[in-house]
């Protein structure tokens, strides 16, 4: 086991203690970290979506913000603006005044309660990594996240993020409720930080006095998961699996019709990204067809455009996606 697969290893363990009952969002937040891509959590309120972030920006070296996103935010509150600097001698000048999105870990809150021309402002920054003010562009931090949440029940003043955007995530993660065991188990947790004077929900109890991972240590693990092996069958069958989401009636004529538009290019190097951080973190240096199977849903369900026919046959993307997998072959 390479040293930055060691630390990445307890890492998991570390996030595990706060983030309780919730293993699948703990993975896909080190991937998206190893893939050096961008997370869109759903869930209900109070399944650790915006813990989860917390915990993991307090164990790297990295500056973390948080926006809440309402319907009378701004773009400027966000990527920041210029601002007018007077001079005690007379005059002045224009500064640029950086906005929260100029950090390491970005938690984007509720980001369908903000209007369009607000997420609209994170376009560039996830995709470009910088920002453009006044017509020059300042570049974002070279570790760079954006973490987005979203309640799927409320749709009273909310704004439903466009494909646009919604591509540029690198995955859409979907988290459910905690079995009974996790459940008693995050009770023991949160009268253990209450007991101890940690703000309740901050993890602070749990991961006391951690040693930060460093911005090198994240680089060298990404070169490790970039050098892994991947046959060129399993690049056939990524390339497969998107082109089927096209055109997905040589798989069926039901299946055909479920489908209105497929994913881009994106999603198939998102599954590969995706599927080389799986590999890694399970201790491997190739990928198996059982990678890219596993972060499949996560990788392409926010990629489909859905038919008519599916929403009146109560078909979601996570079906789709499951009948891509049984039908598509690896090569």
């Amino acid at each position: 086991m390479s040293a930055a697969l060691t630390e990445f290893s307890v890492l998991r363990t570390r996030l595990a203690l706060s983030i309780v009952g919730q293993p699948a969002l703990v993975e896909r937040l080190l991937i998206a970290l190893l893939a050096d891509g961008h997370l869109l959590v759903e869930g209900l309120p109070g399944l650790a979506k915006t813990r989860s972030i917390k915990a993991l920006a307090r164990e790297l070296d990295g500056q973390f913000s948080r926006v809440q996103f309402t319907p009378d935010l701004l773009p400027a509150d966000i990527t920041g603006a210029e601002m007018y600097h007077a001079n005690p001698e007379g005059g002045g000048e224009f500064r640029f005044a950086p906005g929260p999105v100029f950090a390491n870990l970005l938690l984007a809150d509720e980001i369908n309660r903000a209007p369009p021309k607000v997420q609209a402002a994170l376009l560039e920054a996830m995709e470009e990594r910088q920002v453009t003010i006044a017509g020059t562009s300042h570049p974002l931090p070279e570790i760079f996240m954006v973490m987005a949440t979203q309640n799927p029940i409320e749709q009273e003043g909310t704004y439903p993020l466009p494909e646009a955007q919604m591509d540029r995530f690198l995955m859409h993660v979907r988290v459910g409720y905690p079995d009974a065991e996790a459940e008693l188990a995050v009770l023991r947790l949160v009268r253990d930080e209450t007991r101890h004077g940690a703000k309740v929900g901050s993890g602070e109890t749990a991961i006391a006095s951690s040693p930060t991972l460093t911005t090198a240590q994240i680089h060298a693990a990404r070169g490790e998961v970039a050098a892994l092996h991947v046959a060129p069958a399993i690049d056939q069958y990524l390339v497969d699996l998107v082109q089927a989401t096209r055109d997905a009636g040589r798989y069926g004529a039901e299946l055909g019709s479920w489908i209105a538009w497929g994913a881009s290019p994106r999603g198939t190097l998102a599954l590969d990204r995706c599927a080389r951080a799986h590999a890694w973190l399970a201790g491997r240096d190739y990928v198996r067809p059982e990678d890219v199977q596993a972060i499949a849903r996560d990788a392409l369900r926010h990629r489909l455009v859905l038919s008519y026919e599916a929403g009146a046959a109560g078909v979601d993307a996570d079906r789709v996606i499951d009948e891509l997998l049984a039908r598509v072959a690896v090569a």
